[in-house]
């Protein structure tokens, strides 16, 4: 069996972690096929939206306990290697994490580097490193205070502790919070909605300019959005993106 699902609809390409019986906990073939998923959608130019979502009642339980106990008894060269940096940052379709239940460890990892994140009411969310004797792995001691701030980072970090979707979406964790019951349809035509009304070249452009502001300063960031509007002022979409608005229609962006 596959251990990742890849299906592209309406424009969005949906990556199912596909181990329902362990909470699609991760291993390194899961690994292997995920980043082989985002690089097919990441050069499918019918894909305009990415959807990273979980099989059955879990989104990722984290890494395969096997993983870690072969670790443990046989050291780094038993298990593959227990750091490995996200690909996701650096896909330039807006990434959708679809969070339908547990989210832990590196699975609360490969959340946390979407670009957005929806919740089931199901959904919970634990670091558990610091219960596992490991530390903050996968760069989350950078990404994590810039979601949730300085204080609740800590908290997630320090604790391990678990939290529900109501406390991840009021520490801004989540963006939204969705009833279970229809989650998976009405994450898809989120989705499906934005790759159909927003232009592809500008989400790719402002998703690399916020990455990029994170190490800017103000200046720096201020001339990076000065240059990048004087192209944006000459491409298609901009035209395309005036004309629908006066004529009242949808949009057909081509993302040039």
């Amino acid at each position: 069996m596959n251990e990742i699902l890849y299906k592209v609809a309406d424009r969005v390409a949906t990556v199912t972690l596909n181990r329902p019986d362990k909470l699609n906990a991760w291993t390194a073939a899961m690994g292997r096929e995920a980043a082989a998923a985002m690089e097919t959608a990441e050069r499918d130019d019918g894909v305009r939206a990415v959807v990273i979502t979980g099989a059955g009642r879990g989104f990722c339980a984290g890494a395969d306990m096997s993983l870690l106990t072969s670790i443990v008894s046989g050291g780094l060269g038993a298990g593959a290697p227990v750091t490995r940096r996200s690909p996701l940052p650096e896909i330039s379709k807006p990434v959708i994490a679809a969070v339908n239940g547990p989210a832990v460890g590196l699975g609360f990892a490969v959340s946390l580097f979407s670009d957005l994140r929806i919740a089931s009411e199901t959904a919970r969310f634990g670091t558990a490193f610091a219960a596992r004797g490991l530390i903050a792995e996968f760069g989350l001691a950078w990404m994590l205070p810039r979601i949730v701030g300085l204080g609740n980072a800590l908290d997630l970090l320090l604790t391990a502790r678990m939290i529900d979707a109501p406390e991840a979406k009021q520490i801004g964790l989540v963006n939204r919070v969705l009833p279970e019951a229809g989650f998976a349809q009405a994450v898809h035509e989120f989705a499906a909605e934005m790759a159909a009304s927003v232009s592809p070249r500008s989400t790719r452009i402002i998703k690399r300019q916020i990455f990029e502001a994170l190490d800017q300063s103000l200046g720096a960031a201020f001339e990076t959005s000065e240059r990048e509007m004087r192209a944006s002022l000459e491409c298609e979409d901009f035209k395309e993106g005036v004309a629908h608005f006066v004529e009242k229609r949808s949009p057909s962006f081509t993302g040039r």
